[in-house]
C-alpha cells in the first residue's frame, strides 16, 4: 500500500499485519522451539492486533517473556500501531528486521516494508521512503515493495522516482489496477494529463466499478476542463462505495466544484 496519490497514506491495519505467509515463515523459521504452537500463537496475535490491539500487545509482551522471540516482536509492533503509536511501532519493526539476520531475504523486507508504511503514518515522508529503500534492496523485483517504494517517494516529493518504479511494475503486469490508478495520479501530479488519463481510463476498462480509479478519473477530468465528466464521477464514487475514503475525498471535490474553485484541492484514497 502516496500523499499525492491517496487521502490518507494508508493503513488498513489488515494490510500491514495479516499476511498469511508471515504466519507460518516466522513463526516456524525464527522459533522453530514450537513451530506449530507459535505459529497458532502469532496468528492469534495478529487477528487481536487489528480487532484489539491493547489486548494483542499484552500477549506479545507475555510471549516474549515466554521466549517468543522475534514473531512476538513483530505483532507487539503491529499492535502498536492499531494503537496509532506510530512512531514506536516503526522504530521497531526497522530494529526487528535489522535483527532477522537469520530470517529470508523477503521477510526482512517484508518488516522493513511495514516499517515505511508506519513512518508515513507518523508523517515522516523521509523516513517512510529510505525504509522503503532499504525494503526494495532486499527484494529488487517484488511488484507489491515497489509500488509502496513509489507511494513513498511521491510522499518524499520525488514524484519522478515514483513513476520509474510504477513503470516497472507495470512492464510485468500492464494490467495491474491499482499501479495504474497509481501512475495516473503520479503523472497528474506532473501535469502530464494525457498520460494521467490513458492509464486510468485502462484501469477502468479492467475494473469499470472500481471507486479509486474513478475519483482518479473525475481529479484529471476535472484539471482538463471537464466539469461535468468530473461531476458524473465523482457522484458515482458515492453510489459504489458510500462513506467509504474515496466517497469522502469525492464529496469534497464536489462541494469545490459547487463553489466553482479554480484549483480544487483533489486527492485518491488506497484501493
Amino acid at each position: 500500500m502516496m500523499c499525492l496519490v491517496r487521502v490518507t497514506l494508508l493503513l488498513c491495519l489488515a494490510s500491514i499485519s495479516a499476511a498469511p505467509k508471515a504466519a507460518a515463515q516466522l513463526a516456524t523459521r525464527l522459533a522453530p522451539r514450537n513451530a506449530e504452537a507459535d505459529a497458532a500463537t502469532y496468528e492469534r496475535c495478529l487477528r487481536l492486533a487489528k480487532q484489539d490491539p491493547v489486548a494483542a500487545q499484552k500477549l506479545a509482551l507475555a510471549w516474549q517473556g515466554r521466549g517468543g522471540k522475534h514473531p512476538a516482536a513483530h505483532c507487539a509492533a503491529i499492535a502498536l500501531i492499531g494503537l496509532k503509536q506510530y512512531k514506536e511501532a516503526a522504530t521497531r519493526l526497522e530494529a526487528l528486521a535489522q535483527a532477522m539476520t537469520m530470517a529470508p531475504m523477503s521477510l526482512r523486507a517484508e518488516v522493513l516494508d511495514q516499517a515505511g508504511q508506519a513512518w508515513g503514518l507518523a508523517g515522516d515522508a523521509a523516513r517512510a521512503y529510505a525504509a522503503a529503500r532499504a525494503a526494495v534492496a532486499l527484494l529488487p523485483n517484488d511488484p507489491d515493495l515497489l509500488i509502496d517504494r513509489a507511494e513513498a517517494a511521491a510522499s518524499a516529493g520525488y514524484v519522478g522516482q515514483a513513476v520509474e518504479d510504477l513503470d516497472r511494475v507495470l512492464k510485468d503486469d500492464p494490467g495491474r489496477v491499482d499501479a495504474l490508478v497509481y501512475r495516473a495520479s503520479a503523472n497528474r501530479a506532473l501535469d502530464r494529463l494525457d498520460r494521467a488519463l490513458a492509464d486510468i481510463e485502462q484501469a477502468l476498462a479492467r475494473a469499470p466499478d472500481s471507486a479509486p480509479a474513478l475519483l482518479e478519473r473525475g481529479n484529471i477530468r476535472r484539471l482538463k476542463g471537464d466539469d461535468a465528466g468530473a461531476r458524473q464521477d465523482w457522484e458515482r464514487v458515492g453510489q459504489l462505495a458510500p462513506g467509504s475514503q474515496a466517497d469522502m475525498a469525492a464529496k469534497a471535490n464536489l462541494e469545490r466544484l459547487r463553489a466553482s474553485d479554480t484549483a480544487p484541492t483533489i486527492s485518491r484514497p488506497n484501493p
